[in-house]
């Protein structure tokens, strides 16, 4: 395919809806998004998207790249990640990060994943960090890690409120932050914390303390997995009501909706006015560990990035507004990240953009190569 795309006839949603538009595409870029463009370039690439709706490609804030797990043994351990999960769901911008295991799994191979996902034709960034405190890290230092490295732009996951984490002390979290603000100042990068909220009874009340004593800015703490409880849900929103940004764990096609779900809390979220300050993430590759009274693991599955479509479509179906939903998986997730070229059909963001009919994805194109054609990964992901 050439340099230069026009998607005709499609259903906007950037994510707000914009109603039926032409799309122009030159190079990895949106150049123009409005009615019956007309243009006449050699080597013009029409793509008929009538009957299908755009969306901006999904960012997804939290994955694990280098497969996570092992809490039950080696034999524990989860794969990979493979692009093709990534494109065939439409996630186009996504976060890798260590879990539990920062011991047999390291920084050094989740920065050449990071690479080789990018050579498929995504775009990606990484946490330095794992559960663990004092975190792992490439060059010793928080700061030097963000400020040096290309591809990390803050700190995760490290782990409070769990039994798997190194049960670290509030000082301990503040000079983390701390670290990361400025790693993020001096490099212009977000400089986050992203933090594994567990099922414990504390719940963010570091996070909270940190508001509430010291001068570092609430944008600078992502705490993730907050659909994990209704409770835990609505220290959230309170969060959000501060300034905060809070992550929920997207629905697996294979779970169970529980007594309180991902689609739940995005409905608590847009009742209370606060969607826009909520991002859903994959945990894909990640292992979704099932434990018992003494802590002991005693069964997992393994999450993908495709929850992020499934939970966006299961929001939809309990009566959301698609635009609003959107708005967790592409705007919000490009600011927490401040990515700005990502999370909108708009002029001069990047081409990052799914064609979908009934949420069946049918175009993926990322930084303006197509990825999916007509419901078909290109092989090997090369531009077309």
């Amino acid at each position: 395919m050439g340099l230069v795309k026009l998607l005709r006839n499609a259903e906007v949603f950037s994510p707000e809806p914009v109603g039926k538009k032409d799309i122009l595409i030159v190079g990895n870029q949106i150049a123009v998004v409005e009615s019956d463009i007309v243009v006449n370039v050699p080597d013009l690439e029409v793509i008929d998207a009538s009957g299908l709706i755009a969306v901006p490609g999904f960012i997804d804030t939290h994955v694990h790249f280098l497969g996570g797990g092992g809490e039950g043994g080696f034999s524990t351990r989860t794969a990979e990640l493979d692009p093709r999960d990534c494109i065939v769901n439409g996630v186009t911008t996504l976060v890798g990060c260590l879990g539990t295991d920062g011991v047999t799994r390291s920084l050094d191979s989740l920065y050449a994943k990071a690479k080789a996902l990018e050579e498929f034709g995504l775009t990606t960034f990484i946490y330095t960090g794992s559960y663990r405190v004092p975190p792992v890290t490439f060059t010793g230092s928080i700061q030097r890690d963000i400020v040096l490295i290309d591809k990390v732009i803050g700190v995760g996951e490290i782990a409070i409120s769990d039994h798997r984490s190194s049960q670290p002390t509030y000082e301990e979290i503040l000079r983390i932050v701390a670290d990361a603000r400025v790693g993020g100042m001096l490099s212009g990068k977000p400089g986050i914390v992203n933090f594994h909220v567990g099922a414990g009874r504390k719940g963010i009340e570091y996070l909270f303390k940190i508001v509430e004593e010291t001068e570092i800015p609430i944008t600078h703490l992502y705490p993730t997995h907050m659909s994990r409880s209704k409770r835990l849900f609505e220290e959230g929103l309170r969060f959000c009501e501060l300034g905060g940004m809070v992550d929920v764990t997207a629905l697996q096609p294979f779970e169970r909706e529980e007594d309180f779900s991902p689609v739940d809390a995005l409905i608590m979220a847009y009742e209370n006015g606060l969607i826009g300050a909520v991002t859903i993430s994959s945990d894909g590759q990640g292992s979704l560990p099932v434990f018992d009274d003494m802590g002991n693991m005693v069964g997992f599955k393994v999450g993908s990035v495709g929850a992020l479509l499934h939970t966006v479509k299961l929001a939809v179906e309990k009566g959301l507004p698609i635009w609003q939903v959107l708005k967790t998986v592409t705007i919000n997730s490009a600011k927490v990240l401040k990515l700005k070229r990502k999370g909108k059909i708009e002029k001069g963001y990047d081409a990052d953009i799914i064609l979908m009919e009934d949420f069946h994805v049918k175009w993926v194109i990322s930084r303006g190569k197509p990825l999916m054609v007509e419901g078909n990964v290109v092989e090997p992901f090369r531009v077309m």
